[in-house]
């Protein structure tokens, strides 16, 4: 037995308890169906940019071991120290659902060698324009591995307030409206029978 006056006040406080945790049950559940289909699709799409980026890593270190070869692993080096730290992107970010995921704004640029053309060759060019491919999938697979970090947990999030709603509140607001229900009803049939009593003995 509930712990609840079973009151008519009650019973209406009741009712609309649980017609709002029904409704707030059926927003959940159409935040969470849509938030996984978004993760999914990232998801897709992650798989895809890994498989890219380990297909140009093995061409990207093919051509520059071709250059350790050729040039020497000094001259390589060297080249190396003259290329400078990645800078040219810009995060944003954009509403999912509630979930802020990132966007990174960049804009893909043919490489500027700074490097002499008298010490290198065209392994080192080849070297160069295959990392710089890498560098702008990085970019993308960095945007959308964040974004399914952060979806996952929503979704996890969002699950459990719906799991609380369906499993507990619904169900006990359904047992509060049936218990004082039964109560109200039951006193109103020993109302009834009360008024018939008193109906009766007053016409004998």
């Amino acid at each position: 037995m509930l712990n609840i006056a079973p009151t008519k006040a009650n019973l209406i406080s009741a009712k609309n308890s649980l017609e709002f945790s029904q409704k707030g049950f059926e927003l959940l559940d159409k935040k969470r169906n849509v938030l996984i289909r978004e993760l999914m699709s990232y998801v897709d799409l992650a798989k895809e940019l890994q498989d890219k980026i380990n297909a140009s890593f093995n061409e990207a270190y093919e051509a520059l071991k071709k250059a350790n070869i050729t040039m020497g692993l000094k001259e390589v080096q060297e080249v190396a120290s003259t290329i400078p730290e990645a800078m040219d992107y810009e995060v944003i970010f954009k509403s999912v659902m509630g979930v802020e995921v990132p966007i990174i704004k960049y804009e893909e640029k043919d490489i500027i060698p700074r490097y002499s053309i008298y010490k290198t060759n065209s392994t080192m060019d080849a070297a160069y324009i295959k990392f710089n491919e890498i560098k702008y999938l990085i970019y993308m697979l960095g945007q959308v591995e964040n974004a399914v970090y952060r979806l996952a947990i929503e979704v996890k999030k969002t699950q459990k307030r719906a799991n609380a709603l369906e499993n507990i509140q619904i169900p006990k607001f359904k047992e509060i409206i049936k218990e004082i229900s039964g109560v109200l009803e039951e006193k109103e049939r020993e109302d009834f029978f009360r008024l018939k009593v008193v109906k009766k003995r007053k016409q004998e």
